[in-house]
């Protein structure tokens, strides 16, 4: 009687999940549902795969997300940046702003200061751009991490206000600006009246980022001359 024949590969065994499709699973579930409702759990069972296999890829929740940054921030296209070190740091700060926008829960995961030491050395051009043209700039160091630093908080915030009106307006409906106010109390408002609508959806970040760098640059040079 013959032997039967042994079954080709091992049963039972989990399927190979490569990184990149850890990565491109981790961003689906963040874009339909948020990056606070994303667990090891969720992703495994979105992957097909148990949680203790996905485990042997990535250590936390935290380790995936600074995977998913670095990641995306390697897909961003690097700009010819400017020789002048006032426009580059303003062509660095707004690819950090466009980048931003077109996935705001990143900005959400770097609130906190310490992201430079959790990125990429790749991953951190643009930080590297800004803190450059600053140093070219005649500034010190110390001058030039504030320079990264107040340029950093500006443009996150505009970001995370943003973001957040839109998703308001998405689950809520147009949030309902007032129509007038009480101009015994508050003149200045009462004139522009039921124009703030229009006037706060205006774009005002490029015009505010030069600004901005321009009174940066020229007070870290006043300090240094005092």
């Amino acid at each position: 009687m013959p032997r039967p024949t042994a079954p080709q590969g091992r049963t039972g065994r989990p399927p190979v999940t490569s990184r990149a499709q850890i990565l491109t699973a981790a961003r689906q579930l963040i874009d339909r549902d948020g990056w606070e409702k994303l667990t090891i759990r969720r992703l495994a069972a979105e992957i097909g795969i148990g949680a203790t296999t996905l485990y042997h890829h990535i250590r936390s929740k935290d380790d995936l997300l600074v995977l998913l940054l670095n990641h995306y921030i390697d897909q961003i296209g690097r700009p010819e940046l400017p020789t002048a070190p006032r426009d580059r740091i303003v062509m660095a700060a707004t690819a950090m702003h466009d980048a931003l926008a077109a996935w705001p829960w990143a900005a959400e995961v770097l609130t906190a200061d310490g992201f430079v030491g959790l990125l990429d050395e790749s991953a951190l051009w643009m930080v590297e751009a800004v803190v450059a043209g600053a140093d070219d700039h005649g500034c010190t160091p110390e001058q030039a991490v504030d320079v990264f630093r107040s340029i950093w908080y500006f443009t996150v915030g505009e970001v995370l206000v943003r973001a957040h009106s839109a998703r308001s307006r998405a689950e809520d409906g147009h949030p309902a600006y007032r129509e007038a106010f009480d101009a015994s109390v508050v003149p200045h408002l009462a004139a522009i009246g039921s124009r703030w609508a229009a006037l706060a959806a205006r774009d005002i970040y490029p015009h505010g980022l030069r600004t901005f760098v321009d009174a940066l640059l020229a007070r870290a040079l006043e300090v240094d001359v005092e």
